[in-house]
């Protein structure tokens, strides 16, 4: 009898059944990479989300409670769908606008209409495709540009958070910051040395050979180890947070518990009109280039076996806008710079975001609106702390253009954009990009010659 025996076939793998797969996914997208990393990281964009929604409320009376409920459900949501520290940031042009305008002109009906429009159009964008198009057809150093302007003008805020008092109700600074004091300027540097002395430059630091080379180098490196596991952070929030009750200890008094009372926005034509015209004009180009392509790129070079498109960003920040608004949630969309802080002081996975969603959750529905007198008495200085260190990291990511072509688009790009707006620097970068590649067309670089060997004796 002939054999066949030419060796054994593996036994084959179970197909997994849908639930099953999406039930892994969501177990490894929420998984924490390290508790107190993790925990940690989750503080990191609170220094752009805390004043921009306190100026809101404040100036045109956003709810506080039903913005935390809706954003702390958005959190949680894209944290198990990408599985990476991805931020739910307020609009910060459609914010910009409302602040600077009376509340006939632009309130809370025209913020409202504002987030639909730009979420109806983000949404569209993303089902047909065009979305992913524009994205990979964006060369990388326009972005670059404005990742790199979005950056600096999160730490120029930062430093004037530090250095200035701010009133968030009409966004403007209100004269120099004292020296001393619960929230001086001593205490806000003492946070950014802190955060330095933790964090150091936010390089993954290795195990280094030298620790194994005598036993005073050993206990140098386990000092070091036991301090960048310090979540600097989360002690600076909470920091700040004790202050804001010293500060003001009436604030105890104010606090009434049970969440706001949800209700759908009324919204009439004028405020569709004054909404797009003022509010989703501006804020569209800025939603595009920082809240999806900059966010993809930059998620892209920090989490590389992540995969997810800009089609979905694009969809998932639209369907945000296009339910939350209705019942009067702050606008929101994805942001570089969020991500950048929550990276910076160590988020790894959706748990991170997750875990802050959660935790606004909670607020929202014990506390409400009655966390505005404590958002109000938090030291401005430690937030600029938080948000000098987010703007920093999210600029970082423009290092690696390397070729002098690239860098020239990419700081045109910036400078234009911080002279004007995102949109403008954009235009000019693409354009500039353009023009160069016209001109270097059909040049050949020359190639390495050979070593030309002397035959002569």
């Amino acid at each position: 009898m002939e054999s066949h025996q030419s060796g054994t076939s593996p036994p084959e793998t179970p197909k997994r059944s849908p639930f099953t797969e999406i039930f892994h996914k969501l177990k490894s997208n929420l998984m924490f990479r390290s508790k107190l990393s993790e925990i940690n990281g989750a503080m990191g964009d609170l220094g752009t989300y805390i004043p921009i929604v306190l100026a809101l409320t404040l100036a045109k009376n956003l709810d506080l409670g039903t913005t935390l409920i809706f954003t702390g459900i958005y959190n949680a949501v894209t944290g198990a769908v990408y599985g990476v520290p991805m931020p739910v940031q307020p609009m910060k042009s459609i914010a910009a606008v409302a602040i600077s305008s009376t509340a006939e002109e632009f309130g809370i009906p025209e913020i409202m209409a504002a987030g639909i429009c730009t979420g109806g159009i983000l949404f569209v964008l993303g089902v047909s495709g065009l979305m992913q198009f524009v994205f990979n057809i964006i060369p990388l150093s326009v972005v670059r540009g404005i990742q790199l302007s979005q950056g600096l003008a999160f730490a120029m805020s930062a430093v004037k958070y530090i250095r200035k008092e701010q009133n968030f109700s009409k966004s403007k600074s209100v004269g120099d910051r004292p020296w001393l004091g619960l929230d001086g300027l001593v205490l806000a540097l003492v946070c950014v040395l802190f955060i330095v002395l933790v964090n150091g430059d936010g390089e993954q630091e290795e195990e280094d050979e030298e620790e194994r080379n005598g036993s005073r180098r050993k206990r140098v490196s386990i000092i070091r180890k036991v301090i960048s596991n310090v979540p600097s952070a989360l002690l600076i929030f909470l920091l700040g947070v004790v202050l804001a009750f010293i500060r003001k200890p009436s604030i105890v008094h104010d606090i009434k518990f049970g969440p706001s009372k949800i209700k759908l926005v009324r919204m009439d034509k004028k405020a569709w009109k004054n909404g797009f015209l003022k509010g989703t004009i501006p804020q569209f180009p800025l939603s595009v280039l920082n809240s999806v392509v900059a966010v993809c790129k930059f998620s892209y070079d920090l989490f590389p076996e992540k995969k997810f498109s800009a089609t979905s960003v694009s969809m998932t920040v639209g369907l945000m806008n296009m339910v939350g608004c209705w019942f009067g949630a702050m606008p929101t969309c994805h942001g570089a710079g969020g991500l950048a802080g929550q990276y910076k002081f160590g988020g790894r996975s959706g748990g991170c975001v997750a875990l802050l969603g959660v935790a606004k959750l909670v607020l929202g529905l014990v506390l409400g609106s009655s966390l505005v007198g404590i958002m109000d008495k938090f030291p401005v200085g430690v937030l600029g702390a938080l948000l000098l260190f987010a703007g920093i990291e999210l600029a970082m990511a423009a290092r690696d253009m390397n070729t002098k072509g690239d860098a020239f688009v990419m700081l045109v790009c910036t400078a234009v954009s911080l002279g004007s707006n995102a949109a403008i620097g954009f235009v000019v970068g693409i354009v500039l990009y353009v023009v160069l590649w016209m001109r270097n067309y059909g040049r050949v670089k020359p190639a390495n010659l050979p070593v030309q060997v002397d035959q002569h004796p």
